[in-house]
């Protein structure tokens, strides 16, 4: 079982490897998590973001904008807060 911790590590680790101003998917985060078996993994991924956003660390956007991680419906994308 994948922990949050586990998924905020991988979160910080995928951003770390792009650009500063570089955004991820939550899948990207599951599926280096789980490759076979990632679909389930979206939404504690999701969660995991959404507890990086109140700690100030990342934001989650969705067309570029930045949005209310607990408002926010549909895909997103996780990029460092600036």
């Amino acid at each position: 079982m994948v922990d949050e911790k586990d998924l905020s590590a991988k979160i910080r680790d995928l951003l770390s490897a792009r650009s500063p101003a570089s955004s991820i998917c939550p899948s990207d985060v599951a599926r280096a998590v789980a490759p076979e078996n990632w679909r389930p993994l979206m939404e504690p991924v999701r969660e995991a973001a959404r507890r990086m956003v109140a700690d100030g660390e990342v934001q989650i956007t969705q067309g570029g904008e930045v949005v209310d991680p607990n408002g926010v419906r549909g895909p997103i994308r996780i990029r460092w807060a600036h």
